[in-house]
């Protein structure tokens, strides 16, 4: 699958913490977002270990933009929020592997990994700037 809810979840995260003028707790957008806390706060903790939000502790602490929208890519995000490169299948990204052990006998394996690398290269082109 391309996209998870982690992924829905970082990306309305992201666009409610562009819209605050100082730093946001991962319980207050957990509320305002109705997402399960500790599942948001997993998110946000793997949005700040790739650079894409800073974390900010104290009793004005919370998540910041570690950068500007038009440098993060929506491709960055996915791979933060989901642990994983984005896959249409499970096949698709990795063309000398197959995860049903038929390479060499998959008469769809070129095309899907060409399709996998267009969604790649389109994800990376894409920046948040583009999309909120």
């Amino acid at each position: 699958m391309l996209l998870t809810r982690a992924s829905e979840y970082a990306l309305l995260s992201l666009d409610t913490i562009r819209k605050a003028d100082k730093p946001v707790g991962a319980e207050l957008l957990a509320n305002e977002l109705n997402i399960p806390k500790s599942f948001l706060a997993k998110i946000m903790q793997s949005l700040a270990k790739e650079g894409i939000l800073e974390s900010r502790k104290g009793a004005h602490g919370g998540f910041l933009l570690a950068r500007d929208l038009g440098d993060i890519t929506l491709y960055s995000v996915i791979v933060a929020a989901e642990g994983k490169p984005p896959a249409v299948l499970d096949c698709s990204q990795y063309i000398d592997s197959c995860p049903n052990g038929a390479i060499g006998s998959c008469s769809i394996s070129p095309f899907l990994h060409r399709f996998q690398g267009k969604i790649d290269d389109f994800l990376k082109d894409l920046s948040l700037k583009d999309i909120l």
